[in-house]
């Protein structure tokens, strides 16, 4: 048996003593990431009855749970990822990448002219843990996340995208600024404390 690294060991000891992770396994959600749009949602109020929920990098899909109860009988939830998602209730899911043209159709297809009305995103890269790798990979995840909201996103529609604090940050945020009403960040307690992590919080999207 290969013998774990120290670093191995330590994230397996965090994880499983993390009180989200715990919170998670005894209350039923698929990842502890559902508690950070849970409290997102409780700040700012994204989530509605009646809504189209477009959900990106959605596996394993504890995102896609919590927005599914918040939408209620009426909302709709569709989520995308390049990894299979074992199925929820109610929520459409569409495996694939959205780079390809024909993925893209078919979400395109999948949303209707209605539009989305709110498009999360929770994608991240495979983290080095070298910044000069990492930050440029996760500007590329959200540039093509708020890429996909110009797609489908209604006009007054809002984005929440997670990107990481560093270099071309503050660049992205004015760049989105231009195409929505207000743009702010949030850090749910439930990121780690160590996690450079924030969600990109862009409100009543302007088509330009």
């Amino acid at each position: 048996m290969t013998k774990r690294s120290a670093s191995s060991h330590a994230w397996l000891k965090e994880h499983f003593t993390d009180p989200y992770v715990q919170r998670a396994k005894a209350e039923g959600w698929r990842s502890r990431a559902a508690f950070k749009l849970q409290e997102m949602d409780r700040k700012a109020k994204l989530l509605r009855q009646g809504q189209v929920i477009l959900d990106l990098g959605a596996a394993p899909g504890g995102w896609s749970q919590f927005a599914r109860r918040q939408v209620g009988k009426h909302g709709r939830v569709v989520a995308m990822d390049i990894l299979p998602m074992d199925a929820i209730k109610d929520v459409e899911f569409l495996q694939g990448d959205f780079r390809e043209d024909s993925v893209m159709e078919a979400l395109v297809t999948s949303v209707g002219e209605r539009g989305v009305d709110l498009l999360l995103s929770d994608m991240s890269p495979n983290l080095s843990g070298v910044d000069a790798i990492d930050q440029p990979s996760s500007l590329y995840l959200v540039e093509l996340a708020l890429d996909m909201a110009d797609r489908v996103l209604k006009p007054g529609g809002t984005t929440l995208i997670k990107t990481f604090q560093g270099y071309g940050f503050q660049e992205m945020v004015i760049a989105t600024r231009k195409k929505y009403t207000q743009v702010k960040t949030l850090k749910p307690n439930a990121s780690r404390a160590r996690s450079p992590e924030l969600y990109l919080l862009a409100t009543g999207f302007r088509m330009v």
